[in-house]
């Protein structure tokens, strides 16, 4: 692959979720180079309700903004603030009555009968361990909320949200994972002129050659192979929902991120 031809490959990761209410698929196999990976945005105006089905899917939605009601599902009912999110599996449903007008980000994945429903509240004070935890240190410290861990029983998801510090780096030094799973970010709470950057290429050290998305709230960017650090501008945090769908049930793991060897052994 020429490097003219790799740049315009990697340029169309990057894509705008609509603002329009209703359920859009925003990433989805066959219509984007992840193969295993699908991202739905859920825009639901106050009073209105809506009823998601997996289908064929395992789902983990997070309410990125607002306030909603569950009905419908034993395992996945009562009421929904920000940042909480729930996790179905293949064939189950639940009914969403919105609050607020309400923000879900929707990750999915082909669901293979590993998997089982429930609720998660979000709560930032929780101790540090597999839900709440930090990573890096310096400029590329960041905090991570697992919405579905690679500790919770699932099929080929792992799903969480990660906060960069003002101005700094996350996934620093550069990672990939492409042998083993696929991941799309999913920003939001930077509304604009607030934005940050992130980047991709294919290679160890090409640096040269890499594609930087500008990125803001609604962007979601595909991670299918290569390498993806962020960084946000001045003033500004990286905020997003992470969604790695992995090419296997054995390969659905949080530890197999392999960082770029030019920066990892400075």
């Amino acid at each position: 692959m020429n490097r003219n031809t790799a740049k315009e490959r990697m340029t169309a990761w990057a894509v705008q979720s609509s603002e329009e209410p209703g359920f859009h698929a925003v990433i989805s196999p066959g219509k984007s180079e992840c193969r295993d990976t699908y991202v739905f945005r859920l825009n639901l105006p106050e009073g209105e309700s809506y009823s998601l089905s997996a289908g064929e899917l395992e789902m983990n939605a997070v309410l990125i903004s607002g306030a909603a009601s569950l009905s419908g599902n034993k395992a996945v009912t009562g009421q929904m603030n920000r940042l909480d999110s729930f996790y179905i599996a293949g064939s189950e449903s639940v009914n969403i009555t919105a609050r607020e007008d309400c923000i879900f980000y929707i990750g999915g994945a082909k669901y293979e009968g590993y998997g089982k429903s429930f609720f998660r509240a979000f709560d930032i004070g929780q101790p540090i361990g597999y839900i709440h935890q930090i990573h890096g240190s310096g400029v590329s410290q960041r905090e991570i909320m697992m919405t579905l861990s690679d500790k919770d029983e699932a099929s080929r998801l792992i799903c969480g949200l990660t906060w960069s510090m003002e101005g700094a780096w996350t996934s620093w030094p550069p990672h990939q994972h492409e042998a083993d799973l696929e991941e799309v970010y999913c920003y939001f709470d930077m509304p604009l002129p607030k934005f940050g950057f992130h980047i991709s290429y294919l290679k160890s050290g090409e640096v040269e050659d890499i594609v930087t998305h500008t990125v803001h709230s609604g962007t979601m960017v595909e991670a299918p192979v290569g390498y993806h650090p962020t960084v946000a501008s001045p003033a500004t945090r990286n905020v997003y929902m992470w969604i790695m769908g992995a090419h296997s049930h054995e390969s659905r793991r949080y530890d197999l991120a392999k960082n770029d060897p030019v920066f990892a052994a400075k």
